[in-house]
């Protein structure tokens, strides 16, 4: 009932109880909403009308408390309810603002309700006084027409009913300093003051990426007329954003949302110092439209050619060149004014300004490195959104973070990199520790994983490092490598090692098999379906996993059965670090690492498998880039010189031998006992059992694979059969040995170890 009641008309309500309250009455009639009127000092154009009456406050106040009786009860109800008479006078109220096109109820629609109500003890009061109802009726409408409008309740002039109901006056709000502080951004409000100041098409639109700041550059345009420190002829203006949404709101018949368009643009005419701001421009184009009739485009268009209509718009640069481009009568009435996202340097000075505010709402204490930390982060590890906004967000959501955690009332870097982690899934550990001394130790990090590829390790920590130095091309990926060398050699093992040293999860990989890219048409697969075509908005099966996850490893396997196509699209991501998919979002691959595996010169490295095991190292040097010399003459048979020339490096991974086969065996058995760990299970493998494995799981140029089936069906098949036969239970030791072909289990029960234990003290006790 009191959404449209303005502060001063809430006001005169609550007393209205208080003196209900006061007088010991269980109701509140006419007569506490007429003392309620009174308690309004300021502003209140009733005392005006009373005075040309030649009647006082006091004396009405007198007149009521003689005639209502005094009762000695105490009211303890918080909300005293209403007689039927206040109840008709608050929709009277409401019917008289209408009358006068007012959107809003104020102290002055009370009082002529009271005028109409004739039941009321008010109504009767004013009558023994002698109160001539039609002429204070005409003194108060007359008075109304005077009145300015107070900025603390109706914040626009009561001459544009419409657009204070459907629109917010941004210069009121300015004024009252409900607006955050803008920083920067001189350029293009002086460019906006130019556009105005103009004679004709004076109506600027600005254009930009979603978060940049547009809707801030009309606020501050806001503050700026309210200082007064812009050209004479705009000081004096009102800048309007208008809720496009309002305005279509309730017009269920035809012509009636025309009508109020109408009524609109007759306020703008008659009233001359309006600028109306309309966010999101394009939806102008459509709203309000049915069969036959005109939107509020094309309602607009003609007065703002005759320039009877001022209007700033804001859209996104897509939906300018969509909506307002496409309408080239539209379009040449506007300016555009493109806004371009601020610096890290410049998001630091807006968030230090706005930082106060921030402050204040979540009462806490924000430090320059959070500041800093907010600006720098979200630059670097958010790519698909916009500074400023993103910034703002950021600490917005760590202020609200510390006040949940009540832990403490002061937001630090460490908090904004808490919630970085959050938004994208890079580890925390990574933006707080210095990258250098995690780089430090990737070598040996990398080794713990992946055995007998000492040179391939090294080669792609090289590129990394060297990526991480700041010495890469920004808009390139972290790294881009082709790994080249038989199947089962740690290829795979090693991507999934990088993944983990870089972004603490092994499964941050995104996997695109080449196998199933073969054919021409297959590459509208990996940026998704064109229009028209099944699946267009489901997106790409390469560009929607980057774009939802930013921070991975893409890796494409087996890249030499890829078409010439798919090959053509890497190009673009190898060089320029992005990728368009079919609804024309461009996907960042700056922050991710690509890595194409391949079989080319997989016979070469097989035929040279023994060469790094001979007497001297470097005939074992020369062996290999020889070796390497000849993949590389093969790799360039396969693939273009403009693809291979994108590549960071190749590398190439040797064959494994035996002693490789070894670690990678004790690596293979350290995972099976994690496994049995989470059973409460213990496995103890003697060296004779690992030789035993060893030897019959090495298979020459075959890799690592066959060692894994190898303790499939030697070690972890007999042990499942008797974890389910129950001769192995939770809690039991296992130890394993060779015995001729096979391997054997002995189980040491964890009910024998504690039978034994009583029995030995029991023992010494005698």
């Amino acid at each position: 009932m009191f959404s449209r009641f303005t502060e001063k008309a809430i006001q005169a309500i609550m007393h209205a109880q208080d003196e209900a309250k006061r007088m010991g009455n269980d109701f509140v009639g006419t007569e506490h909403i007429l003392l309620g009127i009174f308690s309004v000092r300021k502003d209140n154009v009733v005392f005006s009308v009373l005075d040309e009456l030649g009647i006082s406050p006091e004396e009405i106040r007198k007149a009521i408390e003689e005639t209502v009786e005094y009762s000695k009860k105490s009211i303890r109800l918080e909300n005293i309810p209403f007689t039927s008479q206040v109840k008709h006078v608050l929709s009277l109220a409401w019917d008289e603002a209408r009358q006068l096109g007012h959107s809003y109820v104020n102290v002055e629609h009370l009082f002529l309700a009271l005028l109409r109500e004739h039941e009321g003890v008010a109504a009767k009061i004013l009558s023994n006084l002698k109160i001539n109802v039609s002429k204070a009726r005409d003194i108060l409408l007359k008075s109304l027409g005077k009145k300015v409008a107070s900025s603390k309740d109706v914040y626009a002039s009561e001459n544009t009913p419409l657009l204070n109901e459907f629109g917010r006056d941004l210069t009121w709000l300015a004024t009252e300093d409900k607006l955050d502080p803008v920083i920067g951004r001189e350029k293009e409000i002086e460019r906006i003051i130019q556009i105005l100041s103009r004679r004709t098409k004076n109506n600027p639109v600005l254009t930009g990426d979603a978060g940049v700041g547009k809707t801030a550059i009309v606020e501050a345009l806001a503050q700026h007329i309210v200082k007064k420190d812009i050209p004479k002829k705009l000081q004096k203006k009102r800048l309007i954003n208008l809720d496009l949404g309002l305005l279509v709101a309730g017009t269920k018949y035809r012509g009636e949302f025309e009508e109020r368009v109408k009524k609109v643009m007759e306020e703008i005419r008659k009233n001359k110092n309006i600028i109306l701001f309309i966010d999101e421009l394009h939806t102008i184009i459509g709203t309000g439209s049915t069969e036959g009739s005109l939107d509020v485009a094309n309602m607009f268009k003609p007065a703002l050619a005759r320039g009877e209509l001022q209007c700033i718009g804001a859209t996104t640069l897509n939906e300018y060149r969509k909506h307002i481009e496409g309408d080239a009568a539209l379009e040449r009435r506007f300016q555009s004014v493109i806004v371009d996202q601020p610096s890290i340097e410049e998001t630091i000075l807006i968030l230090k300004g706005i930082r106060e505010r921030y402050e204040q709402y979540h009462d806490v204490k924000i430090h320059d490195d959070a500041v800093e930390a907010a600006a720098h982060l979200s630059a670097r590890y958010i790519s698909d959104r916009q500074l400023p906004d993103k910034a703002v967000d950021l600490m917005d959501e760590a202020a609200s973070r510390v006040i949940l955690q009540a832990k403490k009332k002061e937001v630090t870097h460490e908090d904004i990199a808490e919630i970085v982690s959050s938004w994208t899934g890079v580890p925390i550990i990574q933006l707080n520790q210095t990258e250098t001394q995690r780089l430090i130790q990737m070598e040996e990090s990398l080794h713990k994983r992946v055995v007998g590829q000492d040179d391939a390790i090294k080669a792609l920590a090289r590129a990394i490092k060297r990526a991480k130095a700041g010495l890469r091309d920004p808009k390139r990926p972290i790294g881009s490598f082709i790994f080249l060398g038989p199947s089962g050699v740690g290829k795979t093992e090693l991507a999934k090692a990088l993944a983990e040293f870089l972004f603490s999860d092994e499964n941050n990989i995104i996997r695109i098999d080449m196998s199933e890219y073969t054919e021409k048409h297959t590459t509208s697969r990996l940026v998704g379906s064109p229009p028209g075509y099944v699946g267009y908005d489901e997106g790409g099966q390469l560009t929607e996993p980057v774009r939802r996850k930013p921070y991975s490893i893409v890796l494409f396997d087996e890249i030499e059965k890829a078409s010439p196509e798919v090959i053509n699209l890497l190009l673009q991501i190898l060089e320029d670090g992005r990728l368009t998919d079919s609804t024309g979002r461009t996907v960042n691959f700056k922050n991710t690492v690509v890595i194409m595996t391949s079989n080319v010169g997989s016979q070469l490295i097989e035929k040279e498998a023994g060469f790094g095991f001979v007497a001297s190292s470097d005939r074992a040097v020369v062996a290999y880039d020889k070796m390497k010399e000849k993949v590389l003459t093969e790799l360039k048979r396969e693939f273009r010189p403009e693809f291979l020339n994108r590549i960071d490096d190749t590398i190439i991974f040797k064959a494994l031998d035996k002693d490789n086969m070894k670690d990678i065996a004790v690596i293979m058995l350290r995972d099976l006992n994690k496994r049995l760990s989470e059973k409460n299970l213990v496995l103890s493998i003697s060296d004779s059992v690992k030789e035993f494995l060893v030897e019959k799981g090495y298979i020459e140029n075959q890799g690592a694979r066959p060692l894994r089936q190898t303790i499939q069906r030697l070690l972890e098949d007999p042990l499942a059969d008797k974890l389910l036969s129950g001769d192995i239970l939770e809690g039991d030791h296992v130890q394993a040995a060779v015995k001729g072909e096979e391997i054997i289990f002995s189980v040491k029960k964890k009910k024998e170890a504690k039978v034994k234990e009583p029995s030995e003290k029991a023992t010494k006790s005698k």
